[in-house]
């Protein structure tokens, strides 16, 4: 029993052993000597005297499976697994080193019984990860299927984000941030693990153009907003670069002069002007400023991000607003006109701008000259610049007029050609016949057109003979044909009346006849019109009918469409005006009726005259009858 109770005791002592090598593994090298060297010296010790051992043996606890471990050691044990060795049951945040790194994972000594593994793709903000750095890390899985521990360093991040972008914003410090790829209106950062928002117009100073460019990379930022309760955090760093350039700012300010030329950098073009950085300050180059010639769009003239010299023509007080010029850096175009140049010159140039009066026309860069809608054409009816050029064109013209000094030119292009009304008189003359254009109506007549440069007049009243016309377009429509006649011309006037109705003949003429006062015609009511009616004799008369002369011979009166007998009371050739009646008729011949039954009442009363004898008769039949004869 005592044999085996003793041998039994040396395994133990073994075991004692291994596990105490094991413990002295991990310790630091003074700890691991002093660990070998105690326990070799306790087991020399029982080995020496087996006897006591045995008497003193705890074979209570040796039933139990409790080890014969000195409380001292292990108090000693237990310090140092508290000092060199993590629970990798609990969820806090620790602290390991890289020791290696492979294609896709980093290998992290968390002084646990083993290492961990993290992905690469966990450290894409830090791509400069190297053997030997401190990582925070939260053990994810204590033991995958091949027995590895799993360790997170992006859980970790997040745990301690919070703390940590709170800090920066309070303190206002400088984080690193990863931009993960692009949303709307700007970037996605990651900001201590946290996914943080970074606007596009807080990315720089300067617009930004292609977003992309910044995917990938790591940056300085300032955390500029917090929402705790939608967990939302708004970088910049923008600000950061404002802080910078501030001191250059001023610094360029304070040495403002007018006149000044600086070099600048392009840094927006908009419709109205460009942009330009002065090294932390902008100006403003206007459209008109940037050349001498007229532009439609400031890229014609420059470039994004080009160099260039401005001058500083005007700022503010504050001088926060910088007007800059680039044309003013060139001489004036007008300075490098020939002297040659002169009145009645001929010249060539581009149509650059219409406007309703006439068309700027560009004879060399920055020189500009007006043609006046009245000089296009030698017409004295005028019309809009665009009848007769486009932007574009080129056009030749004569310097009518040029003044240096206030830099202004007046052309014409309707000196090109001969002036139409040097013979007017020979192509022209009263009485002529021709054809023109109708080009334009008023109130008052049609302006027609015999050939470029001769317009005549036709007033409303010369337009026909019989009709009565209200306005032209009743008469006629605009670019229609016409023949008319020369009633007048005015050479110094430049003025021509002419007449359509005087190509024909005057039909009042044989009407005046045909429809003399006392004729009669019949015809039917045409409309019933204020004060009476109207009737159609034809096409070119039409005479009006008073209400009372409407009155039929039973007293009723006439309606529309109602056909009847008219006589002409009135006629009156200058004014083609012609009334008629259709009660004179019935009036008239009631008249005759009237005067006939009293002329024969006149003849029946005169052959009714008693005589002397009847009288005698006519006396003796009454005294025959007094005396009762009869």
């Amino acid at each position: 029993m005592a044999e085996k109770a003793k041998k039994e005791v040396a395994e133990k002592k073994e075991a004692t052993k291994q596990e105490e090598t094991t413990v002295a593994e991990v310790a630091t090298d003074e700890t691991q000597t002093e660990e070998t060297t105690k326990p070799q010296k306790e087991v020399s010790l029982k080995e020496s005297n087996p006897e006591k051992f045995l008497e003193e043996f705890n074979w209570h606890n040796y039933e139990e499976g409790i080890d014969p471990i000195d409380d001292g050691k292990l108090e000693e044990f237990e310090k140092l697994v508290a000092e060199n060795f993590v629970d990798t049951l609990d969820d806090e945040v620790v602290e390991g080193k890289v020791i290696h790194i492979t294609d896709r994972d980093a290998i992290i000594d968390i002084n646990a019984k083993s290492e961990g593994v993290v992905s690469l793709n966990e450290f894409r903000y830090n791509p400069d990860l190297k053997v030997g750095d401190k990582v925070e890390v939260l053990i994810d899985v204590r033991e995958d299927s091949t027995g590895q521990l799993i360790l997170s360093h992006r859980k970790a991040r997040t745990i301690k984000a919070w703390d940590r972008v709170n800090a920066a914003h309070d303190e206002g410090t400088i984080v690193n941030g990863y931009v993960k790829c692009r949303t709307k209106g700007g970037m996605i950062v990651d900001v201590f693990g946290i996914e943080a928002f970074l606007p596009g117009s807080q990315i720089d100073v300067k617009p930004i153009r292609d977003y992309d460019v910044y995917v990938g990379k790591t940056m300085e930022f300032k955390v500029v907003k917090i929402n705790h309760e939608f967990k939302n955090v708004v970088v910049s760093h923008k600000a950061l670069i404002e802080a910078d350039i501030e001191e250059q700012k001023k610094e360029i300010i304070g040495q403002l002069e007018k006149g000044q030329v600086l070099e600048g950098v392009v840094k927006n073009i908009t419709s109205y002007g460009v942009f330009v950085d002065l090294g932390g300050v902008d100006g403003l180059v206007h459209i008109t400023d940037l050349s001498w010639s007229r532009i439609n769009h400031p890229n014609e003239i420059v470039e994004l991000d080009q160099k260039l010299n401005v001058v500083i023509l005007d700022f503010d007080e504050d001088k926060t607003r910088i007007q800059l010029g680039l044309k003013q850096l060139n001489p004036h175009p007008w300075e490098a006109l020939g002297e040659e140049l002169k009145v009645g010159d001929k010249v060539k140039g581009k149509v650059v701008v219409i406007a309703d009066y006439g068309a700027f026309i560009e004879v060399a860069e920055g020189v500009e000259g007006l043609i006046h809608v009245s000089e296009m054409s030698w017409s004295t009816h005028l019309r809009s610049a665009q009848d007769f050029v486009n932007v574009g064109d080129e056009v030749e013209a004569v310097i009518l007029t040029m003044d240096k000094e206030e830099r202004k030119m007046s052309l014409g292009i309707k000196q090109m050609t001969p002036d139409p009304w040097t013979d007017i008189t020979s192509k022209y003359p009263v009485g002529s016949r021709h054809k023109g254009i109708v080009r334009n109506f008023t109130n008052f007549g049609v302006f027609v057109e015999l050939e470029e440069g001769i317009d005549g007049l036709i007033y409303i009243s010369d337009l026909s003979w019989t009709k009565k016309i209200k306005h032209p377009s009743e008469f006629t429509n605009i670019g229609d044909e016409l023949e008319v006649v020369v009633l007048e011309l005015d050479v110094e006037g430049r003025k021509l009346s002419l007449g359509h109705k005087q190509t024909e003949e005057n039909p009042w003429d044989k009407y005046e006849d045909e429809f003399a006062v006392g004729t009669k015609h019949t015809a039917k009511i045409d409309e019933i019109v204020d004060k009476g009616a109207t009737i159609k004799f034809n096409d070119d008369i039409v005479a009006f009918v008073p209400n009372r002369h409407l009155e039929k011979e039973d007293g009723s009166m006439l309606k529309k469409g109602d056909e009847a007998e008219f006589q002409i009371i009135e006629f009156n050739k200058e004014f083609k005006k012609v009334v008629a009646s259709h009660m004179v008729i019935h009036k008239e011949e009631e008249a005759k009726i009237v005067k006939a039954a009293a002329k024969k009442q006149a003849q029946e009363s005169e052959e009714a005259k008693p005589t002397l004898g009847d009288a005698n008769a006519k006396l003796q039949e009454l005294k025959d009858k007094m005396d009762g004869k009869k």
